[in-house]
């Protein structure tokens, strides 16, 4: 048991560090927390919150995978070598692809109740 926890803690410390270090981690934290809120003013049925969820946690991860490819990319080729660019970049396009898919996920499901919603 003691090494589960260990093992939690350090997960928790890398969430930590991304939302620390990275500004784009912040944004998507926001977006999360921003549709969760829609989600609850418009109640969200279970399995629109599983993919809203499901959605929200893909676009974290990928960004957290794209930090844990940054910095060690860093640490490997301090100067700009071209196949460590390759890999930065690839590992943000990760990034930007989860976060656009979510963002159409968010429409679909969001959109409609909300717009019922100010439509009034």
């Amino acid at each position: 048991m003691r090494k589960f926890i260990a093992s939690f803690a350090v997960a928790v410390s890398g969430i930590g560090f991304a939302l620390r270090t990275q500004s784009h981690m912040r944004i998507h934290a926001f977006a999360g927390l921003s549709a969760c809120v829609l989600g609850l003013i418009v109640s969200l049925k279970p399995l629109e919150w599983a993919i809203i969820l499901l959605a929200i946690a893909v676009v974290m991860s990928a960004e957290m995978i794209n930090t844990a490819v940054e910095q060690a990319v860093n640490l490997a080729s301090p100067s700009i070598h071209p196949v460590a660019k390759v890999a930065k970049d690839v590992a943000a396009g990760a990034v930007l692809i989860a976060a656009a898919v979510s963002a159409i996920i968010g429409l679909l499901i969001l959109g409609p109740p909300l717009w019922r919603l100010i439509l009034g």
